[in-house]
């Protein structure tokens, strides 16, 4: 499937993904039935369930590949060192591992070793489950109440990803429950709640921002009135260990804006949106970066002490910040959705500010995955709603576009069969979701790996110059919304959505 460079895609595709999708929201309020199912029970606060003492006993796993322990990966890029991957897919997808129900949430799965550890939401509490990688058997659980609610109707599940290391796992929970666990039985080591003990004001949809590691320092985007949207804990104890970035960074800042020049702080705003810190050396110098609420911010790990900051976020009150940092050499690009588009930030030789370098008003306006960069190009998806999302190839170097496309080269004629499900108008064959949407995407083996809002799984070939997928399927029990980005760990793929988990095997050495 190509799409030439000079073409954009069309912009009446909303017509025939407005009928597509009605029939398949009908269909996908249907439940399923897992073969390894978590059940939904009653237990008190902070109680912890051993399920099976056996269970992956020790951390290690002998297959060989990469440990997933955080957020987008082992370099919290998205980018994975997996090689030896299946070069295209069966016709009906990578072969079933095997499957589980889960509860409510967006967070991914942390793998490290032979465990994987999932935060997710069962009635009234949250649930930290840890689980066997290879065969969803479970090792342990740790369970709290929580009586978060969306005020927007999403879900009310933990968005954070879990942090796992070898003796440690680490959550935060959407009403700001911070845990220290042990990673070997589930027991608590300490934990924080970040609502009760800082002023922090209501976010869009709750807690969002997963914490990071930078040696012994737990680094949390906290949002806390007036100085405490970042936190450094000792993740030993949970002791704080210093609070940067709010009153004092943004109070005054410039914002571009002309008919608002200069911010005046107010005292009751957000200060943390839904982008998570990340830790990089550039220039030999050791920043932590967080796209905050307002825009970008550096902070020196040891200290919390500010190296700079960059407005950038919406005129709209209604919008966040999601997506990561993309950091190459001494850039730094930034995107958003809500009419704020790109910019491709230099840093200075000192570390103690930034140049622009290009900025594009409209595209890799990325609502919340994360953009990959590889060959000197970004790859990832822009648009605010999935009607009008698309996957773009942009050249890293002015921020012009090489190719987008929304995943369907619309060579086929489509229907819907009775079940809503999208169909060849001319085979009657059942196909997959035509279009991509907000998905996500993470790189290995010199291709990406990307899962479609609607559950479409397709291998896509890094070609700078044409949009070039390789293979494509309907992931099995993956439906809307499939927001959580795919982990990639020993040659097994873990996807989930609103209700599911599955782990498929995209390895080409058989376990």
């Amino acid at each position: 499937m190509l799409l030439s460079s000079a073409v954009r895609p069309t912009r009446q595709l909303p017509i025939v993904l407005g009928l597509l999708a009605l029939g398949l929201s009908i269909a996908a309020c249907q439940k399923h039935v897992a073969s390894g199912v978590i059940a939904e029970e009653t237990r008190g606060e902070g109680q912890r369930v051993e399920k099976k003492e056996d269970a992956a006993s020790g951390l290690g796993d002998s297959h060989l590949g990469h440990d997933w322990p955080k957020f987008l990966g082992p370099h919290e890029n998205g980018v994975s060192e997996e090689s030896n991957l299946l070069e295209s897919w069966p016709e009906q997808g990578p072969e079933l591992i095997w499957e589980m129900t889960v509860g409510t949430g967006y967070s991914a799965p942390s793998v490290l070793g032979k465990r994987l550890v999932l935060h997710h939401r069962l009635g009234g509490e949250e649930v930290v489950d840890c689980l066997d990688a290879q065969t969803s058997e479970p090792i342990w659980r740790y369970t709290y109440a929580s009586r978060f609610q969306d005020p927007y109707g999403y879900n009310n599940g933990p968005r954070c990803t879990p942090l796992l290391t070898d003796s440690r796992c680490f959550t935060l929970g959407a009403d700001g429950k911070l845990l220290c666990l042990k990673i070997e039985s589930g027991e608590l080591v300490w934990q924080r709640d970040l609502k009760k003990e800082f002023t922090i004001p209501d976010g869009f949809f709750g807690v969002g921002a997963t914490p990071i590691l930078e040696g012994e320092k737990l680094i949390v985007a906290v949002g806390g009135q007036p100085d405490a949207g970042l936190v450094a804990f000792s993740a030993k104890d949970g002791e704080i260990l210093w609070k940067a970035v709010g009153q004092s960074t943004w109070d005054g800042a410039e914002t571009g804006w002309s008919n608002d020049p200069t911010y005046v702080w107010e005292g009751d705003e957000m200060i943390v949106s839904y982008s998570s810190p990340m830790a990089v050396t550039i220039h030999d110098r050791r920043h932590v970066l967080c796209l905050m609420r307002h825009g970008l911010v550096s902070v020196d790990p040891e200290s919390g002490d500010e190296n700079f900051h960059y407005w950038f976020r919406s005129r709209t009150h209604e919008s966040v910040n999601a997506a990561q940092p993309v950091v190459v050499d001494d850039t730094i690009m930034l995107g958003a959705a809500y009419r704020v588009g790109s910019v491709c930030l230099k840093v200075n030789a000192d570390g103690r500010g930034v140049e622009q370098v290009w900025k594009n008003p409209r595209d890799l306006s990325t609502h919340w995955s994360t953009t990959l960069y590889s060959q000197g190009h970004y790859f990832g998806f822009s648009g605010r709603h999935e009607n009008e999302a698309t996957l773009q190839c942009v050249d890293a170097a002015t921020g012009r576009v090489k190719w987008e496309t929304t995943g369907w080269d619309g060579q086929e004629e489509l229907q819907q069969d009775a079940e809503g499900q999208p169909v060849s108008k001319k085979t009657g064959k059942r196909l997959p979701w035509p279009f991509y949407g907000r998905g996500s995407a993470i790189l290995a083996d010199g291709k990406m790996i990307v899962l479609g809002e609607r559950g479409t799984l397709a291998l896509v070939k890094l070609n700078i110059d044409q949009w070039e997928e390789v293979s494509r399927c309907s992931a099995p029990r993956m439906k809307y919304p499939s927001w959580t980005a795919p982990v990639l760990s020993r040659g097994r793929l873990y996807l989930r959505c609103e209700d599911a988990m599955v782990c498929l095997r995209v390895g080409n050495e058989a376990e």
